[in-house]
């Protein structure tokens, strides 16, 4: 909706109403605390997430319950985005789009074309983890 008005000088002003805030859906991370390069990850998402919009669980851990078999959810990535679990380059776009100052990168990967592309990387870094691993322990 167009609203119009006119400034002091007489000249008709067309102002563009703001869309109201979209509201974001919850988002639940499993994360591997025995994992360096994840414990410094989630610390980091930890700082950004400011408005709190993310539960983190360790998965390691005794009481953490999990929706599928803690051996998958230790190997790849995995958040619930409402009641949507996902995995790998979508699971991380979720929880980019859950952190303001990360949401246009979250919504670029998030993009049904470039999914792919973030999952072929995502898949390649998969590679170099155990590496990245050891360098950080």
């Amino acid at each position: 909706m167009q609203i119009f008005g006119t400034c002091k000088r007489g000249l008709r002003l067309r102002l563009a109403r703001q869309a109201p805030p979209v509201m974001l859906e919850a988002v639940t991370v499993w994360y591997d605390s025995g994992c360096p390069l994840c414990r410094r990850e989630i610390a980091l998402m930890r700082r950004l997430d400011r408005r709190g919009r993310i539960t983190f669980v360790d998965a390691v851990g005794p009481d953490a319950a999990s929706p599928i078999d803690r051996a998958e959810i230790l190997a790849r990535f995995h958040p619930r985005e409402g009641d949507r679990l996902l995995s790998g380059a979508e699971a991380f776009a979720a929880m980019w789009r859950a952190i303001p100052l990360l949401r246009p990168l979250g919504i670029l990967a998030g993009w049904r074309p470039l999914i792919p592309a973030f999952e072929w990387a995502y898949r390649r870094f998969l590679r170099i983890r155990p590496l990245l691993q050891k360098l950080l322990s």
